[in-house]
């Protein structure tokens, strides 16, 4: 998942200013966090917080149509038509929807993602998991073909190569944030798995460090005509 204030953050150093900024997301506690994040760099611009699923958000005062809306990895877990039906209705004339994305370690190849990734198998089933108590389901369709089907059809993609260097520690604290490794799952056996981790990821580091080698790939969207 990417943290609502990450967005606005790397936008900052193109964008002159941000007049508004809403905060989207079903975690009350990462809205804070983003919060606080944001407040030394907002400037004049005002930033607000909607707690709730995203296709349940409207403006909070006249005037505020947003003209950019992004959503990034969490888009998946979304009502994604839902999404783009309120986007549509919310938003200004000339709105950007940028959706983005570069994958995760789960599904990430590489021989120390596979191994990792058959170490949590072992411990929670061939499938992976999401939610509280489910498995994930593919939902059988692109983002391409929600944009489709949505009043966004104008669709640009733009793809970036992204390098990263992971220490062992990092990547567990990342798979403590994560749907499909995260403590709650492993009834008790969280400490033991990650002990094993840790060793797994340590003989697959080179000179401490675990390579990835992504692509961040971004969507931006349009109404047709207002390009």
């Amino acid at each position: 998942m990417t943290c609502p204030d990450q967005v606005p953050r790397a936008l900052q150093s193109v964008l002159h200013r941000m007049v508004h900024i809403d905060l989207v997301d079903v975690n009350q506690r990462m809205l804070e966090t983003a919060l606080t994040a944001l407040e030394p760099i907002r400037g004049g611009g005002t930033v607000n917080v909607f707690t709730g699923e995203a296709h349940t958000f409207a403006p909070t005062a006249p005037g505020r149509a947003p003209s950019l809306i992004t959503c990034c990895r969490s888009f998946r877990w979304m009502s994604r038509a839902q999404v783009l039906a309120t986007a549509d209705r919310v938003a200004a004339p000339h709105i950007v929807v940028a959706i983005m994305g570069d994958g995760i370690l789960w599904t990430h190849e590489a021989d120390w993602t596979a191994a990792l990734r058959g170490l949590i198998q072992t411990y929670l089933g061939d499938h992976r998991r999401a939610g509280t108590r489910g498995t994930y389901a593919d939902p059988g369709c692109s983002y391409e073909d929600d944009l489709a089907e949505s009043a966004f059809r104008d669709v640009a993609e733009h793809r970036f190569p992204v390098a990263r260097a992971w220490t062992p520690e990092e990547v567990l604290g990342y798979l403590r944030t994560t749907s499909f490794a995260r403590p709650a799952l492993f009834a008790g056996r969280h400490h033991e798995f990650e002990a094993e981790s840790l060793r797994l990821l340590k003989d697959h580091a080179r000179g401490g460090v675990l390579k990835e080698n992504a692509v961040f790939t971004v969507l931006l969207a349009r109404r047709p005509g207002n390009g």
